[in-house]
Formats: C-alpha cells, structure tokens, sequence
C-alpha cells in the first residue's frame, strides 16, 4: 500500500492509475512511442526509499522475481524463471532465467537477489516500506535469504507467512554492483545511501531491471524512458513484434491540460473520470481511441484525522488540544462518518461511476467483508450524527453551531491535494455536510509533496483526504495498520527522537495483532476470519473515514492495440505485448 498523487490530486489519478498524456518531445520512432503524463515531480530516484504511487518504478524501471497477471492477480514468472515452494511454505527456491542483464550491461545474478533483501530491504539503517510487508510474526523476524546456486535463491521464513511467496516474489530487484558502496556507512555521516540516486541524478546513471530504463529528466517538464534491452520479456515469444521503443511522460499536475492535450489529436493515453467521461464518450469513434473500464478501481480514498497526542521539546503539542480531544473521541469520527453524504458524492462529482467504500482492503480480495457479511457501515444520517455529539459532550448554540463542553466552537483545517477539480468538489462538499452538524471546516489546497512532507515530517496537520493504491493480499496494507508502520498515518511513529509522548489506543494495537496474525494463518478460512475482525474493529473505531470507490477507467488511442486494463494490473502490466501501429497522418480530434 502506498500513497498515490496517495494519492492522487488525491483521489482521481489514484484511481485511473495516473496514466494521463501529453505531447512528447523526442524519439525518432514516434510510431512506437507511448505519450502519458505524470502528476508530480518525483522525489526520488531510489526505489528503496519510494514511499508514492504513480512513481517511476513499479513495472517501469523495475522488476520483482516475480510478475502479477493483471486480470486475475495470479503470480507469473519475472525474474525468476520458476519457483518451488516447502509443503509448509516456509521455503522457498527461486531459480533466476539465465543470461539476465541490468540497463547498464552488467550481469543481474543471484548476488543482487541476496544484495536487495540483505543489504537493503532487512538493513535497519534504510527507511524503506519494502520492510514492513516481509515481516513475519509478533517479533517482526525478516526471513533469510541466501544464494544456493548459480541460478538459485532460497529464502526461509522463521514462522509459517502466508504472503511469503507474493510479498518476496514482488519486491523490485536492485543492483549491487552500482549501489553496494552506498551501503558502507562514514563515520559522523549519514549513510550515503539515503542521498544516492536523488532526482538530481543524471537520468543515464540510474540502473535499470525492468522493462524500461529512463534516460531524461527535465524538472517540471517531462521524464523519457527507452526499452530496456536487458529485460528478458523484449525476447519472449509473447513480445509484440511492434514494441514500445520509448514512453515519455510530462509532468503534469492538472487533469484538465491532459484532457485538452488528449482531445487535440497529440497524446496517446488520458484518464477518463466523472468530469470527462461524457464527453469522451461522445467522441471516442471520431476521436480514434476506446474508453477501458477496469471496474472497481484497486484503491481507498478517504478523510482522516491527526490522532498523534505526541509533543516536541518544550511541550509543544504536534495537535492542538482542544481538538485532539475531539479527534479521538470515536464517537466524534462516527459522527463525521454519518455527516458526509457519500452517494451525493457519487452521484453529482463522480456521475455514478462508482462505488460507497466502507474497507481499507480491495473489493477485489478474496479477504474483503462485505457490509452484507457484517461489516459495519455509516449511512448518511446526521440526525445520528449529532445524537452521537450530544452523547459526549458537545451541544449546539442559538446559532446552530457545534460547541465543545468547555465551550469552544469546532472547527478544523482539512488539507487536500491542489489541481485536481474532483478533490476540490470532494473537499467543497465535505465542508458543506460538516456545516450541517455545526462545524466549520477550512479548507487548505497543497501540493502533494506538501501534504506528504507535513504527514511524515512535520506531523503537523489536522485533517486530510487523500487515498492509498491497494493490493489482492491484503498483508501489503500492514505498513497503514500497524503502530510501526511508516503509512500509519493517523497516528504516525515519528522518526525524530524529539518528539514523545505518542500514545497507542488498545484497539490500535489490536488492528496490527490481528494483520500479524492473519499473515501466519495457513489457511484460507482462519486468514478470512481474522481479516474479517481487523475490517470490524477498523470501522468501529474509523481512524478512516472511508469515501469513494470509483471505476478505473481509461482512453486509449486505438493504434495500441492488445491493451488488456484492469484495475488490479492497470495500463502496463502487459506493456511487452502492446502493439504499436503507425500514428494516423490527420488524426481526427475534437476541437
């Protein structure tokens, strides 16, 4: 699980996958070059320290051992060419195909398989999300992994994990013979590591293992990357024999300029949302492209509130009091839940292409409870709402306005992505329910980047929405539910040794317990079940507030062909079978 742009403009290039388009700027092979856009400028350049999706390297620049089909989420072969697992599934052997290079040439072998989980994933010294999912158990082992052979890997979990063959089989494959050094510390100095491969990197330095390797990088303009040679999948006999050759992707934070750039006839892909389906619907014939829709897109989008009653030197507390208290009163957070009029937003902002979201985990899973099933739900009621104010406290003026015990009015700051006309809608709209039940909400439009940097440095915010991309296994979300999580966002561990007094609720900690224990589980119905009570307690307390859920969907020029989109694989999970033909010479478009 990883924020998407967390997020995306914070919810909408979440949910199509943040492949929108734009004019590109070089190749001389412009028949196999693939156009989109980007929505942020990347923070980094070091897939072990990537804590966002869209990013550069998911199925782009990176490859795992292992692949998933993006229509039925089954586990194919990567980089490894085939697996074998122990009865008890605590073993496993991955044996690497052969002959496998990096972007630079270099030999990818079993020494950077053992590189990447030794020396980077289970090194403490490295901030990674990689480490949180590979956990096994209440002590929170790392399994080991050593080279058994040329070819051979084998790597053992101390306890039975069920995720042990998805989770390991997807962590992105890094080179040792390019970032080893890195790795050794200097006395008196961070660990070089954590500076290595920075967005300021000359783009030809970064070393590839996936399908593409990037080879420009112009801030605020565009990223370009070119085919991988090295990758084994160009060579497979289900590679397209008209390949993309090369992607450019423009920076673009404003769905609005893609769409435009879309329509003019000059781009390949554009996220089709609520906004714009219509009228890309109108013209998709003329316009030379289909509409694909993914169904339920793998996603959450949500409002959450700062929970952390930790403080910085001095007692400076990171949320004011006064509303902390509020914030962690769950009867308050239900209330809220029951204040927003989620089908209002379905229906007027997302023109019916959607869903209400109730769960963190995917519609998708096979571990999903269902509201039919017990999960709980809050329904837009806020005559309960304010019922459940009342129980603890709250009261309302001559005014209408919703006042604390002590007489303060209730109001907070709710910050949101900036750009994207859909989250401001959602923001507008949360603002106006909230009104309903005497609250005043400010609004506050930032950057991404902004919003990340408050959440994970300075912990300072009151409320937020924002979104999560999702996974099949459910295990992939422990980085949100456990305490120690580094997505734990509503109460956040701060890394800063200055800050303390953070408080863990009971059902906070039994959340992470009943994750851990579903992950050793080694069978479906034990798993079902635990998962099952995590979702329970997760709606009872609502540290999220869950939204929307809305269809990935997204427009295509019609000379891609063998597109196969789905919201668990989105656009590129195939992209070494796509089919480029030549460009149209007048391609029809809009005006």
């Amino acid at each position: 699980m990883r924020w998407a742009a967390l997020l995306a403009g914070a919810v909408i290039l979440l949910v199509v996958g943040a492949l929108l388009s734009l004019e590109p700027q070089r190749s001389p092979e412009l028949a196999q070059r693939l156009t989109m856009s980007f929505p942020n400028e990347p923070k980094t350049f070091n897939v072990a320290l990537n804590e966002e999706s869209p990013n550069i390297f998911d199925g782009v620049t990176y490859a795992g051992l292992l692949r998933q089909d993006g229509l039925t989420g089954e586990l194919l072969p990567n980089l490894a060419e085939s697996w074998q697992v122990s009865e008890d599934g605590q073993q496993i052997i991955f044996t690497l195909r052969p002959a496998m290079q990096w972007s630079d040439g270099q030999p990818l072998t079993v020494d950077d398989v053992v590189f990447t989980f030794n020396d980077v994933c289970f090194n403490p010294a490295v901030p990674t999300l990689l480490r949180d999912s590979l956990r096994v158990g209440e002590s929170g082992a790392l399994p080991t992994v050593q080279k058994v052979g040329d070819r051979q890997v084998e790597i053992i979990s101390p306890e039975p994990f069920a995720p042990l063959l998805r989770n390991m089989g997807g962590v992105p494959i890094m080179p040792r013979h390019a970032l080893a050094s890195a790795l050794e510390p200097i006395d008196g100095q961070p660990l070089p590591f954590l500076s290595t491969w920075g967005t300021d990197t000359p783009a030809e330095q970064i070393v590839s293992s996936g399908p593409f390797r990037m080879v420009q990088y112009i801030p605020g303009q565009r990223l370009v990357f070119e085919q991988n040679p090295g990758y084994w999948a160009w060579n497979d006999a289900a590679a397209s024999p008209q390949p993309v050759q090369e992607m450019v992707w423009q920076i673009v934070d404003s769905p609005d300029t893609a769409l435009m750039r879309f329509r003019s006839g000059g781009l390949d892909v554009v996220g089709a949302s609520a906004s714009n389906f219509g009228l890309l619907k109108r013209e998709e014939s003329r316009g030379q492209f289909t509409i694909y829709n993914g169904g339920p897109a793998l996603s959450t989008s949500y409002l959450m509130f700062n929970l952390n009653r930790g403080q910085r030197p001095a007692g400076r507390p990171l949320v004011n009091p006064v509303k902390s208290a509020w914030f962690n009163q769950k009867e308050f957070r239900q209330a809220i839940a029951h204040g927003i009029d989620r089908q209002t937003l379905i229906n007027n902002i997302f023109q019916g292409l959607g869903t209400v979201q109730h769960a963190s985990i995917a519609l998708q899973s096979p571990f999903y409870l269902s509201p039919d099933d017990g999960l709980p739900t809050y329904d837009y009621d806020p005559d309960r709402g304010r019922a459940l104010l009342e129980s603890i406290g709250f009261t309302y003026d001559a005014a209408g306005q919703l006042r604390d015990a002590d007489g303060n009015r209730v109001e907070f700051t709710l910050m949101h992505v900036a750009g994207s006309g859909t989250t401001d809608a959602i923001a507008t709209q949360i603002q106006r329910d909230l009104g309903r039940l005497g609250i005043r909400v400010t609004l506050q439009a930032l950057s991404f980047n902004a919003i990340v940097d408050r959440i994970t440095l300075s912990l300072d915010w009151e409320a937020q929405i924002l979104g999560t991309t999702n996974s099949l296994e459910p295990h992939f979300g422990i980085s949100a539910w456990s305490p120690d999580g580094r997505l734990h966002d509503f109460n956040l561990r701060p890394d800063a040794d200055d800050i303390i007094g953070r408080e863990v609720a009971d059902w906070e900690a039994e959340i992470g317990r009943l994750y851990v224990q579903a992950s050793q589980a080694t069978d479906f119905e034990t798993r079902y079940q635990l998962y099952a009570e995590a979702q329970k307690l997760a709606q009872e307390y609502i540290p999220i507030i869950h939204l929307v859920n809305p269809l990935a969907l997204v427009a295509v020029r019609d000379r891609i062909q063998g597109i196969q989109f789905s919201a668990i694989g989105q656009l590129l999970w195939n992209v070494h079978e796509l089919r480029m033909l030549e460009r149209s010479p007048d391609p029809e478009a809009a005006n």
